[in-house]
Order: structure tokens, then C-alpha cells, then sequence
């Protein structure tokens, strides 16, 4: 499995490529940063991202892109810019018709380092450790970003589970509703067809009264 790891953001936009499987060592097969200038006007620099991780898309040619999914902070404006980069890179990825996943930083960093609340050196060093790099990424986006492929090739196997266990719900669900529906429509059948035979019968004793 090899993933695309985004870790979203206006200036800097972490991104990773890790390969592998879950149980087995995993290989890091690029990491960088796309980068945009802060005065720059926010279309272009929405346009630059998109060109960075479509190269990226295009060198690497990922199976599955995992983007950090955006949570409240109490700066709007660095919400907006996070949402507005993530956005591109799953507009990136559909556009290919590469499955994308979304994991929240808490996700993330248990997954990595197995606590929830793990700073970013602590996401670093495991990142460093798990992926056999002589140095952890700089900066910390890129880092993340590894992190962020890491983590979804790890809960990849757990969540398909999960998503087959869903649908074959459903499926056991629909088939149920359609025998009931089927039961229904035969208990109407005769019940429909009742009037039809008694018709007959009130014509010929109507004819007797008659003559």
C-alpha cells in the first residue's frame, strides 16, 4: 500500500509518501513541503498547492491519499487557510479517483506514538524511528505529513473490516425487508381476489329473484 500523507496548511503544506503494510516495516518513499508566499493573494496560492500535489501525485502515484481532518481552534483565520489547503488535496486526489481518508491529529499522533496528546518532537522522533530515517523530517509539517500515511496504513486494515462488517449489514437488512415485503404482497393476493369470485354468484341469485 502506498500513501499520500497531507498535512494541509496555506504556507506550508506538509506532504509524505510512505509504503508498506500494517505488521511489517514501512519505507519512506519522499517527504517535502509545498510552500506558498503569506502575501501573496489566496487564489494563487491555492493554485500553487494544487500544482505541488499533483507533482507529487504524479511522481509517486499513490494508492490512497490520507488528509489531516480540520478541527476547531480558536484562530479562525488559520482554521479557514488549513480547511481551504485540505480541500485542494482532496480535490486532487477525486480528481484521480484515488480513495481519500481523513484522520484527526489525535488519531494521528496514538497511532504513531500511542498517546493522543503527544507534541510534535514526540511525533517526530517515532516517525524518525518507524521509518529507519537517519534525522527527523524538517519542518514539523513534513513530519506530520508522514505521520498522517503512517497512520492511515496502520488503521487501513481495521477500518476495512469495519466498512465490510457495514455493508453486509445493509445487505442482510434489504434482503430481510424484501421478504417481508414479499410476505406482504402474498397475504394480500387472495384477500384481492375474494370479491372477484362472490361477484358471480350475486349476478345468478339476482337473476332467480328476477324470473
Amino acid at each position: 500500500m502506498r500513501v499520500l500523507g497531507v498535512d494541509p496548511g496555506l504556507t506550508r503544506c506538509g506532504v509524505g509518501v510512505v509504503e508498506g503494510v500494517a505488521g511489517r516495516p514501512l519505507t519512506m518513499r519522499g517527504v517535502g513541503v509545498v510552500r506558498t508566499p503569506a502575501d501573496a493573494e489566496l487564489g494563487l496560492r491555492l493554485v500553487a498547492i494544487e500544482q505541488g500535489i499533483e507533482q507529487w501525485l504524479d511522481e509517486h502515484q499513490p494508492e490512497f491519499v490520507a488528509v489531516e481532518r480540520v478541527f476547531s481552534q480558536h484562530n479562525v483565520r488559520t482554521v479557514m487557510g488549513t480547511a481551504q489547503a485540505s480541500a485542494v488535496a482532496m480535490l486532487c486526489a477525486a480528481r484521480r479517483g484515488i480513495p481519500v481518508a481523513l484522520h484527526t491529529p489525535s488519531e494521528v499522533k496514538a497511532a504513531v506514538t500511542g498517546s493522543g496528546r503527544a507534541d510534535k518532537a514526540q511525533v517526530g522522533a517515532m516517525v524518525t524511528r518507524l521509518l529507519r530515517l537517519d534525522a527527523p523530517p524538517r519542518p514539523a509539517d513534513a513530519a506530520d505529513a508522514l505521520a498522517l500515511a503512517i497512520c492511515h496504513i496502520w488503521r487501513a486494515p481495521a477500518q476495512n473490516r469495519l466498512q465490510q462488517a457495514v455493508a453486509q449489514n445493509r445487505l442482510q437488512q434489504a434482503a430481510a425487508q424484501n421478504r417481508l415485503q414479499q410476505a406482504a404482497a402474498q397475504n394480500r393476493l387472495p384477500q384481492a381476489a375474494a370479491p372477484h369470485a362472490s361477484k358471480p354468484a350475486s349476478h345468478h341469485a339476482s337473476k332467480g329473484r328476477t324470473a
